[in-house]
């Protein structure tokens, strides 16, 4: 199994009002992949971190292999997703690895 987990931040000239609509489309279009791609195991998308938290938005996911992953990032709905998040985000961390 291989975990993805991304964490962005919004950019900073986004009100906060835009952010909230924001995290709520990426919340629908990333988790609406896992229902078009084989292989995916569970993907989330946490739109509320904790006031600890340094980052906006977080997807953790899982995949039956590396290959699911790859499909899931070639993806027609995720390539669209990804287009707009990096209109919306500024700065992006990923983690993948096999679990």
């Amino acid at each position: 199994m291989v975990k993805h987990i991304v964490l962005w931040n919004f950019k900073e000239e986004l009100t906060e009002q835009e952010k909230k609509d924001a995290a709520a489309r990426i919340k629908k279009e990333l988790e609406a992949v896992k229902e078009q791609v084989s292989g995916v195991v569970s993907l989330e998308v946490e739109i509320s971190p904790l006031p600890s938290s340094n980052m906006d938005i977080g997807l953790i996911s899982a995949f039956e292999d590396e290959a699911s992953l790859k499909a899931y990032q070639t993806s027609p709905a995720h390539t669209a997703a990804a287009e707009y998040i990096r209109s919306v985000t500024g700065q992006r961390t990923c983690l993948d690895y096999e679990a």
